[in-house]
């Protein structure tokens, strides 16, 4: 098995590395696979490399009509608190589009429906240990219907203006990884 790498050098030419894997195995935990794959790196250097096989997921940025943001206050139980995010989920299957995942989430978790989307892009949260993909989008025209949480959800809903967002960022109290890459590309393409 041999795994190639593309990499950039400081003038940005695309230079190859190789990977060569000789064994991989994997495990299934839960919701998470853990792959470890024993490795010869390109200077010849044997190394053993774990990391987790996440599904992909989404995270919508809602936008009311007078440009405030719909956000949560959800208990994670990993972090042992409750935590400023912006509605996520994951896509539990292979070909569901993102978008109709992002428009069940946000229903689910807020309570509105979105009338128009704008594709953001999506990120890889943590590409030194995961293979999670994380595909971000903004909503607006948003309409109220009926929140539908889980039974392991506890989550509040809070509308809040970006001035408010932006100091919960700058202080560090909203410490949602795909919440901030949402906020910030959605800055980025429509500043």
């Amino acid at each position: 098995m041999l795994s190639y790498v593309l990499k950039r050098n400081f003038i940005g030419e695309v230079m190859e590395m190789a990977w060569r894997i000789t064994s991989s195995s994997k495990k299934k935990v839960d919701r998470f696979g853990i792959s470890i794959d024993q490795v010869v790196l390109p200077n010849g250097e044997e190394k053993t490399f774990s990391y987790l096989d996440f599904a992909k997921g989404v995270c919508v940025l809602p936008i009311t009509k007078n440009h405030d943001v719909v956000c949560l206050k959800q208990y994670r139980h990993a972090v042992n608190s409750w935590q400023w995010e912006l509605p996520a989920g994951m896509i539990d299957r292979d070909g569901i589009d993102p978008l109709e995942v992002a428009k069940k989430e946000l229903e689910e978790e807020t309570g509105y429906v979105a009338e128009h989307w704008l594709e953001l892009g999506s990120f890889y949260p943590s590409p030194g240990s995961t293979t999670e993909e994380i595909y971000l989008f903004a909503a607006a025209g948003l309409a109220p219907t009926e929140q539908k949480l889980e039974t392991s959800e506890q989550i509040e809903v809070h509308t809040i203006t970006m001035e408010e967002l932006k100091d919960l960022i700058i202080k560090g109290d909203f410490k949602h990884g795909a919440g901030l890459a949402a906020v910030l590309r959605y800055k980025f393409m429509t500043d």
